[in-house]
């Protein structure tokens, strides 16, 4: 089994678990296994290759296999991408040049032309329905034999795989850093911890602690299903865990539609529920903020039919109205709306810090007198110790964002995005907050997380990770190779810029396109690139694909030097079928080409990015690329979702809503590693730019995008893939 969890340790940590064999002399096959790593991108570290030489040759064979199944799909070389047009980027032809040779063709067939003359007396004719549209007419190897070999470039993207220690330790560490994360998990890591979970879920050697409701849940739920009793700390705990017996949505945002459970697991929430309510009954004042979901619940949990346990019965006594429980958040308004405002303040304080975290804005906006003020500030100071330190760090960003003040004109858009990455503007008609106040509140949340921060030692840093921002939400960052979190910025440095996006339907025929808009630096429209703009100045697009039951590529490829515009907004679009939760797999990517480079239209050891595509909605934005003032470009990231229409969804339609969302997106400005840098270097922590030459003697903590070689033993290595340990607890 523990053979079986060691792809998700590639995965997570860029490391291979220590292979268990016997020695010889398995040099050939390392070099093997190396040359055939860096074809996808990947190479062996020195020590790793060493290690893996003193191995016997099946051993080293074996773990090659493994190994390059799973680097191929983190880059997205597991399929077989193919191209409609099948020279491309080579002969794409005009766009209305290409609608009337496939307009011809079917005239010329004799099966086609009837229906078609049909269609034609009615008036409309249908592109798709066109028996030369949409489908590849080539095969894959046909479309390889057309292409050269890739011509290797520096600039080419060498991951490096790094030894890691006995399979068992690297999955279990895994489990614990999962497991134990100060923020939440996206829907992909939450899947891989359930299945670790299941598996360590007797180890004595767990985490320490589980900060995260949601993660809570899904570790529950493997302890459960192992025969280990859950960790239930509050009655929500017990909802979480429910939902998540059914595979339903453990942060409780979406309904979830409960089924009968196991007489065991029926009897485990009960008798969780009943404990909780018995050592505290103050807990009951949680259940009406979810009441409908404690209805569906008790409906599938009968807990009339265990009288032994009352306790658990008062429960959905409250959720059904029959029992009282006001509820904490009722306490809150109450006093609000008789005006104490000190009184909210000072009950959120000492029962809930982190409500009163998340609710400082508007009690600050409500208070109208500097005593009041006061009072709301001292609140936040005393509650911040007992205060997770993603919320403090996430009031902190908040805070940051309000400096600017509207002015007499339009007011400043603002930006909402919720845990699924559904994205929405509208006008920011919060009225401002007092600069005193505001930066008052700055200082002390800088105060706590200064206060926080471990001692780190000497701290060397790879200068691109500044500008990354600190993965805050859960769904910051989707899985794949080279993704960051949203709002981060990381440097574009190549001529030719190609977008990939791949898609499997599941049931039902489904077309997604790849589109990109072009805009200049006050967002109106340029130009952009489609199914319906094959070509332009800035580049081609490889054709539309318009189903995919073996699954489907398109691609746009863009000469940086040649755009018109400030910005390019790579954008997939549902236009029928599936949505990208819906599909089999779904996924949107980029490469970074030289213009001598030739190669495939797919080449894995280009790509810097292949992000999944799983959210709500039919449009997806996973990034956009800004030029800036010294025509440098830069990947600005967004893993944010549109709702679109039912259908038909295409660029055209959607250019003014991803201009204005766009517009309040780059007037926000996130928290990044740069900030917690600053504030380790105000505690006097020494810090020095990595320059990949001066190796230090003794242990360090590293910050960059990707763990380098010759590190001293025991040192700490933070990258992308492990962010999250860099903020506070």
């Amino acid at each position: 089994m523990v053979h079986a969890l060691e792809h998700l340790v590639v995965r997570h940590t860029r490391r291979l678990p220590s292979p268990t064999g016997p020695s010889g002399d398995g040099a050939a096959a390392a070099r093997r296994f190396d040359a055939a790593l860096m074809t996808a991108g990947f190479k062996l570290s020195g020590e790793l290759l060493e290690r893996l030489s003193g191995l016997a040759e099946p051993t080293v064979v074996e773990t090659a296999v493994r190994t390059l199944a799973t680097v191929r799909e983190l880059v997205g070389d597991h399929v077989r991408h193919n191209v409609y047009f099948v020279d491309f980027p080579a002969n794409v032809p005009d766009t209305l040049d290409f609608w009337t040779e496939c307009f011809a063709r079917a005239v010329g067939e004799r099966d086609a032309r009837a229906g078609l003359l049909r269609r034609l007396r009615a008036g409309v004719l249908d592109l798709l329905s066109l028996p030369a549209y949409g489908r590849y007419p080539h095969t894959y190897e046909e479309m390889v034999a057309r292409h050269d070999e890739l011509i290797a470039s520096a600039g080419d993207r060498l991951t490096v795989l790094h030894p890691g220690g006995e399979a068992r330790e690297e999955v279990g560490a895994l489990y614990r850093a999962l497991a134990g994360s100060t923020t939440p998990l996206g829907a992909e890591h939450l899947g891989d911890l359930a299945l670790l979970a299941e598996h360590h879920a007797h180890d004595p050697d767990g985490p320490e602690e589980i900060p995260v409701r949601e993660n809570r849940a899904v570790v529950n739920r493997g302890r459960l299903r192992a025969g280990a009793a859950p960790l239930l700390d509050t009655v929500t705990d017990v909802l979480r865990l429910g939902c998540a017996l059914v595979d339903g949505d453990v942060t409780l945002h979406e309904p979830t539609r409960f089924r009968s459970l196991p007489r065991r697991h029926r009897r485990a929430l009960l008798a969780g529920l009943d404990a909780l309510v018995a050592a505290s009954p103050g807990k009951l004042a949680d259940v009406s903020a979810h009441g409908e979901a404690w209805k569906r619940l008790g409906e599938r949990l009968h807990p009339h039919e265990y009288p032994h346990w009352p306790h658990a019965a008062e429960v959905f006594a409250v959720a059904r109205g029959e029992r009282r429980a006001p509820s904490f958040d009722g306490r809150v308004e109450a006093l609000l709306a008789r005006g104490d405002l000190t009184g909210a303040a000072d009950l959120l304080a000492s029962h809930a810090p982190g409500r009163l975290f998340r609710a400082a804005d508007r009690l600050l906006r409500t208070a109208e007198e500097e005593a009041e003020w006061e009072a709301v500030l001292a609140a936040v100071e005393r509650a911040a110790p007992r205060v997770s330190g993603r919320v403090v760090l996430s009031l902190r960003e908040h805070v940051h964002n309000r400096a600017d003040l509207p002015g007499a004109g339009t007011p400043p858009r603002r930006v909402f995005v919720n845990r699924e990455g559904r994205a929405w503007a509208t006008a920011d008609t919060r009225p401002p907050l007092p600069e005193a106040v505001r930066e008052r509140l700055a200082g002390l949340l800088d105060a706590e997380t200064r206060r926080r921060l471990p001692d780190p030692g000497l701290l060397l840093i790879d200068p691109q990770i500044l500008d990354v921002a600190l993965p805050l939400s859960g769904r910051a960052a989707p899985a794949g190779l080279g993704v960051l979190p949203r709002g981060s910025v990381s440097p574009v440095e190549g001529e030719l810029l190609r977008f990939f996006t791949y898609w499997r339907e599941e049931r039902h025929t489904t077309d997604h396109d790849l589109s990109a808009l072009v805009l200049d630096g006050e967002y109106a429209t340029v130009t952009w690139l489609s199914y319906t703009a094959l070509s332009e100045v800035e580049g081609v697009h490889s054709g539309d694909v318009t189903e995919a039951p073996d699954g489907a590529s398109e691609f746009i490829d863009l000469r940086l030097g040649a755009v018109r515009g400030t910005f390019v907004v790579p954008q997939v679009h549902v236009y029928a079928g599936e949505g990208f939760d819906e599909t089999a797999e779904c996924f949107f990517g980029f490469m970074l080409r030289d213009t001598a480079q030739e190669g495939r239209p797919f080449e894995p050891r280009t790509v810097r990015t292949k992000s999944d595509l799983r959210g709500p909605g039919r449009v997806a934005l996973p990034l956009a690329f800004r030029r800036d003032e010294d025509g440098r470009w830069h990947a600005h990231w967004l893993h944010l979702y549109l709702r679109g229409k039912p259908s038909a969804n295409q660029v055209e339609d959607h250019r003014v809503s991803i201009a204005i969302l766009l517009r309040g997106l780059f007037g926000r400005k996130s928290l990044t590693v740069r900030h917690l840098v600053s504030l380790m270097e105000e505690s006097g922590t020494p810090v020095a730019p990595w320059d990949g030459r001066s190796v230090p003697r003794t242990p360090v903590t590293y910050l960059g995008l990707e763990r380098p070689e010759g590190l001293p033993p025991g040192s700490r290595v933070i990258t992308p893939e492990n962010l999250r340990d860099l903020l506070p607890a």
